[in-house]
């Protein structure tokens, strides 16, 4: 079979990467794996891995001659796939903010251009039961949604997590003993795309060096929309990740995360690591930009905050997270983590490999 690859614009990550990785592992097939790259993001693929620039011809040649595409977000841009290919969408995490058609902004013609990528799908995969009804209904999907847990987090559960947070923190510069918060915001549309603000990072990174720099680093990884917006930052103990390959060795190397709205919470969980919310603006993007399929109020495992000051004391006192919110937690993993058991890469495998037909 030829495989093509897509992952967030041209990355080798998330999903895909993981599927690809779990064949190679295998290494009980003869197949042709091909990448969609971007010079940008060139550095995170193993050496002799064929790619093709996602903006050339050659892209598009790849994906009308692929047996299996596998993608972790929309191919926005023409291609026809050709009778018997199987497109498998991963997507790239469970839906707490609204999407797709479900969204309370988007720019003029946007969401009907995507659609015609969504038209290709055979199947979707959902991480979770609470998930399955948001996506499948928020790009009005009537094929195959399987739940199979997510392939990117198997590494969360596999015998050597703890040997590879130890190589990863090792290779970024976290000092021994030091906290490592990751701190993953997700994007804004008015920023990208309407006439809002240009981006900006609400939390004060000045004033968590000077508060908790002796103690803690910060590993600042924006949204792949957004991910080169604030190249070149220089505060003392923040790295800016955002480029880094492979988010599931952020989520090993960190110790906490600070998040808002970004479907990462979910993946983190696995962990059972403490989850901070910064949510300075929840009532824009609850009321005007996006909306919400779960409430963070009613559903967050950690304490949800409003002001950078109080981020910085919840930082402060994690033992205090843990205990004020152990209960909440077991459930918030309950309910979107049920499916994790480091084996989902073999399960999607399965259902698109023995045959080369959707098996629902």
């Amino acid at each position: 079979m030829k495989i093509v690859y897509h992952s967030f614009e041209g990355r080798y990550s998330d999903n895909p990467r993981a599927l690809h990785q779990r064949l190679l592992a295998r290494g009980d097939r003869d197949d042709e794996h091909v990448w969609l790259s971007t010079p940008a993001h060139a550095h995170g693929f193993p050496e002799g891995t064929a790619t093709v620039d996602i903006d050339s011809p050659a892209a598009v040649a790849a994906l009308e001659t692929a047996d299996l595409v596998v993608s972790n977000t929309h191919l926005d841009f023409p291609w026809d796939k050709r009778p018997g290919t199987t497109y498998l969408q991963t997507w790239h995490g469970t839906p707490l903010k609204r999407i797709h058609r479900d969204v309370l902004f988007a720019p003029a013609g946007r969401l009907d251009r995507l659609d015609h990528d969504v038209a290709k799908w055979d199947l979707l995969l959902s991480p979770n039961e609470a998930a399955t009804g948001p996506l499948r209904g928020a790009f009005r999907f009537a094929g195959p949604v399987p739940v199979t847990g997510y392939p990117r987090n198997d590494v969360l559960s596999a015998p050597d997590a703890e040997q590879r947070r130890a190589r990863v923190r090792a290779e970024l510069g976290v000092p021994e003993g030091r906290t490592a918060v990751l701190y993953t915001p997700t994007w804004r549309d008015d920023d990208k795309f309407g006439d809002g603000p240009d981006f900006r990072l609400e939390l004060d990174l000045q004033r968590f060096a000077e508060r908790l720099g002796e103690d803690q680093v910060m590993l600042l990884r924006l949204h792949y929309m957004v991910s080169a917006a604030l190249q070149g930052l220089d505060v003392p103990g923040v790295l800016d990740v955002s480029f880094h390959p492979d988010i599931s060795d952020l989520y090993l190397a960190a110790d906490v995360m600070v998040t808002d709205y970004s479907s990462t919470q979910f993946d983190f969980a696995i962990t059972g690591k403490p989850i901070v919310y910064y949510v300075y603006d929840i009532e824009r993007y609850r009321d005007v930009l996006r909306g919400f399929y779960f409430d963070p109020y009613e559903i967050a495992p950690g304490p949800v905050l409003t002001s950078s000051e109080e981020v910085l004391d919840a930082l402060a006192d994690l033992d205090g997270v843990r205990t004020t919110h152990k209960e909440r937690y077991e459930a918030f993993q309950e309910m979107f983590c049920h499916a994790e058991d480091g084996h989902a890469a073999d399960r999607v495998l399965d259902l698109v490999l023995p045959t080369g037909e959707v098996r629902p």
